[in-house]
């Protein structure tokens, strides 16, 4: 099992490095004993994010159904035969995780395949489920025995979650709307009303829950505190450049920000963490 398990979390490293340059330069900030757990998780997400976003052209409910199903089995019998679920398995049960989060990120995944726009009490159920329980679900490994400290910390989170999704919603708006038939802006349900006027409040509320996320990714402990603030500026200079752009601009182009000026981010980080001490 041993051999298993290193194996089963080594592809979900690799699913990371794969998909996400960002993160991975994060979670390889991490000190190592954090690492797979982080790439436990994201490796799950990541393959229920593939079966609602990309797996066109297949039976994609039955698909995400049947992921629930191995995921909660899984989780029962505390093996599966998927590596990606099992290194999320074994995550979930070290580091106790509540399966309120699994299943809440569960359940914003299957309504990503029956909305193609989201009022605002649905958009804020929809934004708990797709991104603030999957920060919880890292604290939960940040935390380790401080239930105190997780408790501290659990809105803070939440906002850096929320944060990052509307910031990814922003970016992603062309191909959401062009691929997938999809809005998120609150209580928008045509392309024709979206307009630079409901871009910037949704821009406010991400500057919002960016300060208050700060505040809490000063308190995480130090073997984790560099990762998750290179994540955190990364996400501010993506926002940045959203932010000089229309809304007609963004339905031309995918804003991104170069693996360069990523690999500055994360020396920024070690400086303004390490040398200039963040707290």
């Amino acid at each position: 099992m041993e051999l298993y398990n290193k194996t089963s979390f080594n592809i979900s490293k690799l699913v990371t490095k794969t998909y996400s340059t960002s993160f991975s330069l994060g979670i390889a900030a991490f000190s190592p004993k954090y690492r797979d757990a982080i790439y436990g998780i994201y490796g799950f997400v990541r393959l229920a994010d593939e079966i609602v976003d990309t797996f066109l052209g297949y039976n994609q409910r039955k698909l995400i159904e049947d992921f629930r199903r191995d995921t909660e089995e899984a989780i029962r019998s505390g093996i599966s035969t998927n590596p990606i679920l099992q290194a999320f398995v074994q995550t979930v049960n070290q580091y106790k995780i509540d399966y309120h989060y699994i299943d809440a990120f569960l359940k914003s995944m299957e309504m990503d395949l029956s909305n193609s726009y989201y009022e605002k009490d649905e958009y804020n159920e929809y934004i708990y489920g797709s991104a603030e329980v999957v920060g919880l679900m890292c604290l939960k490994v940040f935390c380790g025995d401080d239930k105190e400290l997780f408790q501290q910390l659990i809105e803070p989170a939440r906002s850096l979650g929320s944060a990052f999704q509307k910031v990814n919603f922003l970016r992603d708006i062309k191909s959401d709307m062009e691929e997938r038939e999809r809005i998120y802006l609150p209580g928008i349900s045509h392309a024709n009303k979206i307009d630079d006027e409901s871009k910037k409040n949704l821009e406010q509320e991400v500057e919002k829950e960016f300060r208050e996320a700060l505040e809490g990714i000063k308190k995480l402990p130090h073997g984790v505190k560099l990762g998750v603030y290179s994540a955190y500026l990364y996400y501010v200079a993506l926002f940045r450049k959203i932010q000089r752009l229309k809304v007609k601009e963004l339905m031309k182009r995918r804003v991104r920000v170069s693996n360069p000026a990523k690999i500055a981010l994360l020396f920024r980080g070690l400086v303004e963490v390490r040398l200039l001490k963040l707290t």
